[in-house]
């Protein structure tokens, strides 16, 4: 039988920074910055952040103390924590929990932590079709979580990831346990039918952790925004299941369906062993052991990084300009991608409306284009993650002993920077934000297949990292 370790937190630690929109406090830099198309830093933060996670509209952060911090929107509760205004939620404050956490992960409207014991805490809520679908049952409805609650898998986790509306968790014995929306498959373990709140079982299916069924265990687990990736326990087969209508999960021939309900194995990703997998909501990136990233799905924006080609990719192609780079970290929004290389380069591609590309434009980029850093440009890029319009970027501090804490709002004067025009924006509501959101971008999608799994807009996706 597998036995994996409970993992400790990561080491390197150091600033947060980040771009694109901030229209509900996910970009953590105050009132006065609604958007920047540049990385700022998140001064509120202090330096000793180890990982950092771009959600839907929020953000979550660990520090060193094993603490978990955020800030954005809090709707339906996925900061964790009770807030009373736009600026409370606005301004990076802590989440209470028993122990501390060495893992985090953040969805749509939810995050996750993995505590040092193996315990794993969710809060916020899941959606599907027809709405908010809580986090956890209540009678014989879901009911969402203003504050962390355990998530019992019955035995210790090792690893956490979260996709757009669902939470997939691995533990000590390698099997795979997954909670939340199924509507596309991403459980992994309910047939299409059964796979609704409307369903017999109802939300008690959807939202009770349950095992998928997997002949080898696992070794590592990704999620995307409808998806689910997992490398086996001989780390030579990948396996996935969720929503493949473009081809993203790089299951092709018989297997190939618009959306997979059970673990099928990946024929893209055979003949060659992968460190990592970012998936969005309609694409794929996978980086192999020697570091080259590869990208498959949908090319549409540019987020595939292939240039100006107009086909879909149908196998994982090799990204012509991160070639002879080696990548480090990868992430993959809702319709744009980003990496993070060994050199110290942070490159992006894809939709960019919002600024999240962080290239000091709001263009869409067909090729990976060096992000910009109003400040920081010393500090050696450790981390990318990309969110729904905003994207988050952990830097390493180069002098790791002069340690400042997360500090309240008020003391984070030091490096308040005077925001362009550009960020000067009236604050829009955020319902009034996420339809104009939907209204633009479903406008823009009528190449797409028309099949059932097409309901959702291109909009608002977690981030989906490899480390």
């Amino acid at each position: 039988a597998i036995l994996l370790e409970i993992p400790t937190a990561p080491k390197k630690r150091g600033s947060v920074l980040t771009c694109g929109q901030g229209d509900v406090g996910q970009l953590g830099l105050g009132e006065d910055v609604m958007e920047t198309t540049k990385f700022r830093h998140v001064a509120a933060l202090g330096n000793k952040i180890v990982d950092a996670y771009a959600g839907g509209m929020h953000t979550i952060a660990l520090d060193s103390d094993g603490k978990i911090w955020t800030f954005g929107c809090n709707d339906e509760g996925a900061l964790g924590r009770t807030t009373t205004n736009e600026k409370d939620e606005g301004t990076p404050k802590a989440v209470s929990l028993p122990k501390p956490a060495v893992a985090i992960a953040a969805g749509d409207s939810h995050s996750a932590a993995l505590l040092d014991n193996g315990d794993v805490y969710a809060w916020g809520a899941f959606r599907d079709s027809h709405g908010s679908m809580g986090l956890v049952v209540r009678g014989r409805e879901g009911k969402a979580c203003k504050e962390p609650v355990k998530v019992d898998i019955g035995e210790p986790a090792v690893a956490l990831a979260s996709g757009g509306d669902h939470l997939v968790m691995l533990s000590v014995s390698g099997s795979v346990y997954t909670m939340g929306c199924g509507e596309q498959g991403q459980l992994g373990r309910l047939s299409q039918r059964s796979a609704s709140r409307d369903a017999r079982q109802g939300f008690s299916a959807l939202l009770v952790p349950s095992k998928v069924t997997l002949k080898a265990g696992a070794s590592r687990i990704w999620a995307g925004y409808h998806a689910t990736f997992v490398l086996d326990a001989n780390k030579d087969k990948m396996f996935a299941w969720g929503l493949n209508n473009y081809g993203q999960l790089g299951i092709t021939g018989e297997k190939r369906k618009t959306a997979l309900y059970s673990p099928a194995e990946c024929d893209a990703f055979a003949g060659n062993s992968w460190n990592g997998v970012a998936a969005g909501q309609h694409h794929s990136l996978a980086v192999d052991e020697s570091g080259k990233a590869h990208a498959i799905g949908r090319c549409e924006y540019g987020r595939l990084g292939l240039g100006d080609r107009a086909g879909d990719a149908e196998i994982l192609e090799p990204i012509p300009k991160l070639q002879n780079k080696t990548c480090i970290s990868i992430a993959a929004g809702t319709s744009n991608s980003f990496a993070v290389m060994s050199s110290g380069e942070v490159l992006s591609w894809g939709m960019g409306s919002e600024g999240q590309l962080g290239t000091g434009s709001s263009q869409d980029a067909a090729e990976p284009t060096s992000a910009v850093c109003v400040t920081h440009q010393d500090h050696t890029p450790l981390h990318v993650s990309a969110g729904g319009q905003h994207t988050v970027l952990l830097v390493a501090d180069p002098n790791p002993q002069k340690e400042r804490t997360p500090t309240p709002e008020k003391e984070t004067q030091e490096e308040k920077v005077e925001p362009v025009e550009e960020e000067k924006k009236k604050r829009p509501t955020k319902r009034q934000k996420k339809q104009e959101q939907d209204e633009e971008i479903s406008s823009t999608s009528s190449a797409q297949p028309a099949d059932a799994a097409e309901d959702t807009p291109e909009v608002r996706t977690p981030s989906s990292v490899y480390r």
